[in-house]
């Protein structure tokens, strides 16, 4: 019983919008990233963005923000480059680095433990 109160109080809630008695205005749905490019690449081809707006059901000043977060995405997917031969050799020489630290690291602590005078701690003996 208590689902269909608020059901019908939902209803009667957007039958009269503010108690002016008009409709209230649709839900939003939400986009998907597909039809948010639709509606951007309409507007970006000239169509009047609040006409857009006002068919796929959003606020203009939304489809604006989607505007210009489309047209950032663009600009800085112009700045990258592809990878060339300098990038991969890069690359390996960073990694061939990283290894390097690595093994200094564990000979300075095997170094470390042997200045200590307890260089094996439990050495079986070889018999």
């Amino acid at each position: 019983m208590t689902d269909e109160k608020s059901a019908r109080a939902g209803e009667t809630e957007r039958a009269h919008h503010a108690g002016d008695g008009s409709p209230a205005p649709p839900r939003q749905r939400r986009l998907s990233a597909g039809r948010k490019q639709e509606a951007v690449l309409r507007v970006l081809r000239g169509e009047p963005l609040e006409t857009v707006a006002r068919e796929v059901g959003v606020a203009a000043g939304d489809l604006s923000g989607w505007r210009d977060n489309f047209l950032e995405a663009g600009t800085a997917s112009l700045k990258s480059r592809p990878e060339d031969d300098r990038d991969r050799e890069l690359k390996a020489m960073r990694e061939k680095i990283g290894e390097m630290t690595m093994a200094n690291e564990l000979l300075e602590a095997k170094i470390d433990r042997l200045e200590a005078g307890t260089p094996f701690a439990r050495r079986r003996s070889k018999r």
